[in-house]
């Protein structure tokens, strides 16, 4: 994965640093959580005391305008991030379920908006590039406490 980062960063004529190349491997080892620019600063500097708050935040910008990380902001407001998982070179979409009890988060992974999104691209000649869906409700632990 290492040399995808390499490539990757190379292709869009960015140097290959060691702080891009382990903000990105952090957020791989990490996929399906929403980390805080704190929690993986809190990873990174385990291994990497050297690399400051400041550089994980700078390159974490970075790389979501290289489509390779992506902004999550949920229920609470906190500002996470998560790697795009990619298929066929275009960003997979999935959308995220939030429990408004104990706030835990779990990504969807079925796009069944591409044909609302192909509709809407017909009907308006608006060109969408992304979209983002959360449902919020109560997981199966938290739903017990909710039902009359």
């Amino acid at each position: 994965m290492n040399e995808d980062f390499k490539e990757i960063l190379k292709s869009h004529g960015l140097k290959v640093t060691n702080q891009r190349i382990v903000v990105l491997e952090t957020l791989s080892r990490h996929k399906g959580e929403h980390l805080t620019p704190e929690e993986i600063y809190e990873i990174v500097k385990k291994e990497h005391p050297e690399i400051g708050l400041a550089t994980i935040y700078r390159t974490i910008q970075l790389l979501c305008q290289l489509d390779l990380v992506e902004k999550v902001v949920l229920v609470d407001g906190i500002v996470r991030y998560e790697m795009v998982e990619k298929q066929k070179g275009k960003a997979h979409h999935h959308h995220h379920i939030v429990c408004l009890d104990c706030g835990n988060v779990e990504s969807f992974e079925d796009d069944l908006l591409e044909n609302l999104e192909d509709a809407i691209s017909k009907k308006t000649g608006f060109e969408i590039v992304n979209h983002e869906v959360k449902f919020y409700g109560y997981c199966n632990k938290c739903k017990k406490k909710h039902i009359n």
